[in-house]
């Protein structure tokens, strides 16, 4: 028999008036996953999450938070589902243990001991008792963690946790999601960063304009993904692209502002350059543009109607639902 799913939502459609935020949207997260759902601003992420705590109704649809239905158990159907939606807020005033404190009691207490065990969980412990007035967004940001895990979740929801953190708050923020994954916790969160989610999700969901262009494992969708890309910038820039013509299975054009931008093998890569050499030009400059998985993510929000380009195999993508 198989396990009941921390997550199964089906076809969920939400509309306001003529707008439809989220179009017929299936995501089912398997108890201890991490699953990100991505996309850029605007492409119904925060509005699916909102369905999934009952704060709004899906216009067509059903969810199920491990096998209940906010129709068939009413607030029971949170059971065992913590988390918050865009940034969480606290009394800035009370000290992160004192926000703590009042959280737990408006949710029905906490277990002796939990508060202190979730401060620590969150590398909180020693500033306990400062004032979140003094915290820094990232602090505010784990505090959050915090509180969803006072009820001690089976799952935890958590909308762009690392929106906003400088790169050393998306550091702890992504050791801490890995800390909770590792414990058994299933973890569903939403972002915009291919890179923020890259090493932590087990499957992922990515959304353009309330639908979805890509739904299976991390590791279906790095075969999707392009070869990484080089920007180059030499001596003769007009020179270097005349090379690149001769030279089969690698992509060279024009930068943006400037320099060259190369696709293609490592070892396609590494000859042309050597040629370059060769041919008496001087190396300026040589640099990697976006990962793979974020230059295919771009490729798949930014791309055509249906967020697909035709180069990519569209059944792939959209079919790789379990």
């Amino acid at each position: 028999m198989n396990p009941v799913l921390a997550v199964d939502a089906v076809g969920v459609t939400k509309r306001y008036g003529e707008l439809t935020a989220v179009d017929d949207v299936t995501v089912q997260v398997g108890q201890g996953e991490v699953y990100g759902v991505l996309g850029p601003n605007g492409a119904g992420k925060t509005t699916f999450l909102r369905m999934l705590f009952g704060l709004i109704a899906p216009d067509a649809g059903t969810i199920e938070l491990f096998g209940q239905t906010r129709e068939e158990a009413g607030t029971r159907a949170l059971d065992g589902v913590a988390g918050f939606i865009e940034s969480p807020k606290f009394y800035p005033y009370l000290s992160g243990r004192r926000n703590l404190e009042g959280l737990a009691l408006l949710d029905g207490g906490a277990e002796p001991g939990r508060l202190d065990e979730v401060l620590e969980i969150v590398d909180l412990a020693d500033r306990a008792d400062d004032k979140v007035g003094g915290y820094s967004f990232g602090m505010r940001q784990r505090l959050g963690v915090a509180a969803s895990l006072l009820r001690d979740p089976r799952l935890l929801v958590l909308d762009e946790p690392a929106n906003g953190l400088d790169p050393a708050g998306i550091r702890d923020m992504r050791a801490l999601i890995k800390r909770l994954a590792d414990g058994g916790l299933t973890v569903l969160l939403s972002s915009h960063d291919m890179l923020e989610v890259e090493d932590i999700c087990d499957n992922v969901t990515i959304m353009r304009t309330g639908a979805v262009v890509f739904h299976g494992e991390i590791s279906a969708l790095r075969k999707q993904a392009p070869e990484q890309g080089h920007r180059l910038h030499t001596s003769d820039d007009e020179h270097a692209l005349a090379l690149a013509s001769a030279r089969e299975g690698l992509r060279v054009q024009r930068g943006e502002h400037d320099g060259l931008v190369l696709h293609g093998a490592q070892s396609d890569v590494d000859a042309y350059i050597s040629a370059l050499v060769g041919a008496g030009l001087q190396l300026r400059g040589l640099e990697l543009t976006e990962t793979p998985l974020e230059a295919l993510f771009f490729m798949l929000t930014e791309s055509a109607p249906g967020g697909v380009p035709h180069e990519l195999d569209h059944d792939r993508l959209t079919g790789a639902a379990r």
